[in-house]
């Protein structure tokens, strides 16, 4: 495990050498862990990002048993209740809440890595699990891409596409992340700008299939950016998605609310192939905890926000998409 410190460090030297390499950092940036490509152990971690291997994935000889204990409405609504306070307050206007929540079946952590359709999967061998439908930040010839997700909702609800995209709370909240996203990239880039504005995703899970709304942001890196790609994250972390607005008052209030600590939950994985980079959010993600095993989730939270709506939401993105 690295510190921020070091983390920045390390990564810049991998990028100037264009040497290939692996990073998981995790949300406070506190730990990290970096690894050369020919340095990792697949027995201890395996990943893939955006491979056509996650839609051949491995079928379990038995159906996965999937009970979910999430936490008790009163339990969130406390949580909510503070966070609304603060919005009141002025000390925030976007804070995504997110909570911790037993699950029990008849797999274990890898049979979730295995068995999980994803862009981006990353297995930690008795530690975690991830299989992500976010992209963070893609490097590709020097051009910078965002494509930061805001907005779930079940796909069979009748008319779904149109009450999220007209939803006056869903839009406020991505508008609102939208324009983070630009102001971190326009950090490290220039011409920053929205390719696509809300466009909507299907994902079909285990339980019921969902529609998830995302935008595409870009700008343009210096050529060599590849020698301070620690310095990029640096700047851009953590993730303007899994935090909120203002970023740095918004994560403070993050850590005296929440019931649990994030870890690499809403931390960020990613490669450098020695050109170009590709990350994702470590969203849809499950931990073990001695032989309990936990899924963490959680939403956006603002002055628009119903209790219910957002606990039914946590806990609508419980799920393994298989």
């Amino acid at each position: 495990m690295f510190n921020k410190e070091n983390t920045v460090k390390i990564m810049n030297e991998f990028g100037k050498k264009k040497l290939p390499f692996l990073f998981i950092i995790d949300f406070d940036f506190k730990n990290s862990i970096i690894l050369r490509a020919n340095a990792i152990d697949e027995s201890k971690i395996k990943y893939s990002f955006n491979s056509e291997l996650n839609n051949k994935v491995k079928k379990l000889n038995n159906k996965i048993d999937f009970k979910i204990i999430p936490p008790s409405f009163n339990e969130f609504e406390k949580a909510f209740n503070r966070v609304q306070k603060e919005i009141k307050a002025g000390n925030t206007y976007l804070l995504n809440l997110t909570f911790s929540s037993e699950i029990k079946g008849n797999f274990d952590l890898y049979d979730v890595y295995e068995s999980a359709k994803a862009p981006y999967k990353l297995w930690l061998k008795d530690k975690f699990t991830v299989f992500s439908p976010e992209t963070f930040i893609k490097i590709t010839e020097s051009k910078i891409f965002s494509y930061p997700m805001k907005g779930t909702l079940d796909a069979d609800i009748p008319d779904a596409k149109n009450i999220i995209l007209n939803d006056r709370k869903e839009t406020a909240e991505h508008y609102t992340i939208v324009d983070l996203i630009r102001n971190d990239l326009n950090q490290i880039a220039k011409n920053v700008k929205v390719e696509r504005f809300r466009y909507i995703d299907k994902i079909r899970t285990n339980r019921k299939n969902l529609l998830q709304v995302s935008s595409e942001i870009s700008g343009e890196l210096p050529a060599d950016y590849y020698k301070n790609i620690g310095t990029i994250l640096d700047k851009l972390l953590p993730a303007g998605s899994i935090s909120g607005a203002p970023k740095k008052k918004t994560v403070e209030i993050i850590n005296e609310t929440e019931t649990h600590k994030r870890g690499f939950y809403t931390g960020v994985a990613g490669f450098f192939d020695g050109k170009n980079l590709d990350s994702f959010v470590m969203i849809r993600f499950v931990t073990k905890n001695g032989n309990k095993f936990f899924f963490k989730s959680g939403g956006g939270i603002t002055n628009f926000s119903n209790a219910q709506s957002e606990y039914d939401e946590l806990c609508d993105k419980i799920y393994i998409p298989i």
